[in-house]
């Protein structure tokens, strides 16, 4: 069975990541799994008069990438995700692969938490979620 890691065994400056390309399957199976069926999202005809003139995937679809590098990499199986503060920076549409990555900048020990920087970027490099999140890693 897969283990996290410990408060003990993480270092700040620590990083992990996973890429994902999203895709028009993606963002159908997000808005029947949560009930977010926003035209911007589902409608082309509507979204191509709307600001970004084309469909765009959930905002929380792309944060969702952040639970996944927490879950499966860093700290990894076993810990518990309290909090996360985002702030969406550019749409991410069909076709674009996202890199989610998590950086490891305080450890609280007194508390068994851990705070990370996360970001996600599009395959140009251009930034289009931020935050920060605060987790509980596995105990020993």
């Amino acid at each position: 069975m897969l283990q996290g890691k410990t408060i003990d065994q993480l270092n700040i400056g620590d990083r992990a990541s996973i890429s994902k390309l999203i895709t028009e399957r993606d963002v159908i199976r997000f808005a029947e799994l949560t009930g977010d069926i926003n035209p911007i999202h589902m409608d082309k005809l509507y979204a191509e008069q709307a600001v970004f003139g084309e469909r765009i995937a959930h905002g929380m679809l792309t944060a969702s990438l952040i639970s996944a590098v927490l879950g499966i990499k860093l700290p990894g199986p076993g810990n518990i995700y309290v909090s996360q503060s985002l702030k969406f920076r550019a749409p991410v549409k069909f076709g674009d692969v996202i890199e989610a990555e998590v950086e490891v900048v305080e450890k609280i020990p007194e508390r068994n938490r851990v705070h990370l920087k996360t970001i996600c970027r599009n395959q140009d490099g251009t930034v289009v979620l931020e935050g920060e999140a605060i987790v509980i890693p596995r105990h020993e």
